[in-house]
């Protein structure tokens, strides 16, 4: 009997493609978080970004409740929050009245990146990105979501009391790494962007971990979800064709020149040799090609690292692609 798949989720940044405009950028989300509960995905997980013409994923716990109420199953949470752009206090009050609307399906990861360029990132910035201001303040929110909050700070969060709202911490490196260990919470690594210290920072999460560190953890033993770039059709080669969408997006970031969606296209000779292998590297945890191939790529990196869970993100030109893949995908896995 072969063993047992660990749960798959989604992460979503509701990308535009070209032509399209935020509404429709969102209804096509809301279409593939109905698609995903349907099919048995553990989690649907909304990001947090700003400034950016080609992501809607800015009002976060906005999608999540829309997400939530246009699903029955799944849970919805934010992969993630990203804390220094908000005040803990509005950020617990906001996902405890989530959890009263929605009930145990709520999610709330963090993080400290600002998900934005600096500019921005000053005009929105409420929380220090320190990290002992950041582990303060999710151990404010952990005590005013409790049912008996300490009373150590003058004011409540009525609305989040009792509501327990569980935690991540999301990180790219050993630093965030250690943050999720001493907060004794489970931890998500961006490896799906960030690839270069993510096997580190797994190993330092779970050799660190120590659940009576901190007042705020909620986990007893280490818990971790690896991020992986995805992209399922029904054919190796289509699905390559298809990851050029995915290429061009990060090519846009490196090169300045950012853009919403593209469609799939050939991108030989288009970039220097250097550009396109930074590209690569930056995008190397991957699962590409056919039901097959990208089941047994996805068990290779279960196995390299251990995942509890794996969280899997894409970018495709046409909702109908990507609709088609998180269905085959589901189907192959055995969810």
């Amino acid at each position: 009997m072969s063993t047992p798949h660990v749960p798959l989720s989604i992460l979503d940044l509701v990308p535009l493609s070209e032509g399209q405009d935020a509404r429709e950028g969102i209804e096509i989300s809301m279409r593939a978080a109905r698609t995903a509960d349907r099919a048995g995905y553990h989690r649907y997980w909304y990001a947090e970004h700003h400034n950016t013409e080609s992501l809607a994923s800015s009002a976060t716990s906005l999608l999540i409740d829309r997400a939530a109420s246009l699903t029955e199953r799944i849970r919805v949470g934010s992969g993630g929050i990203m804390l220094p752009n908000h005040s803990p206090l509005a950020v617990i009050e906001q996902f405890g009245t989530l959890v009263r609307f929605h009930g145990d399906r709520i999610d709330l990861g963090l993080g400290r990146a600002p998900g934005t360029d600096q500019y921005t990132a000053q005009l929105l910035a409420r929380t220090s990105a320190e990290p002992g201001a950041f582990i303060a303040a999710v151990e404010q929110m952990r005590d005013w979501s409790h049912a008996e909050p300490s009373g150590q700070l003058p004011i409540r969060a009525a609305v989040a009391e009792g509501t327990e709202v569980p935690m991540w911490i999301l990180g790219s490196t050993a630093n965030g790494a250690r943050l999720a260990a001493q907060l004794g919470m489970p931890f998500s690594v961006a490896s799906h962007f960030a690839p270069f210290q993510y096997l580190q920072a797994l190993q330092v999460y779970r050799e660190s971990f120590d659940a009576t560190q901190s007042p705020a953890a909620q986990i007893e033993a280490p818990h971790t979800m690896v991020g992986v770039n995805v992209v399922v059709a029904p054919t190796d080669e289509e699905a390559e064709r298809l990851f050029t969408t995915n290429l061009q997006q990060f090519l846009g970031i490196v090169t300045g020149q950012r853009m919403k969606t593209q469609p799939p296209r050939d991108l030989e000779g288009r970039y220097p040799e250097h550009v396109m292998q930074q590209v690569e590297q930056t995008l190397s945890i991957r699962a590409v090609g056919s039901p097959a191939t990208v089941v047994s790529q996805l068990e290779e990196i279960v196995a390299a690292t251990e995942a509890d869970e794996l969280i899997v993100t894409a970018n495709y030109f046409d909702p109908d692609h990507r609709i088609r893949g998180i269905e085959l995908l589901a189907e192959a896995w055995g969810l």
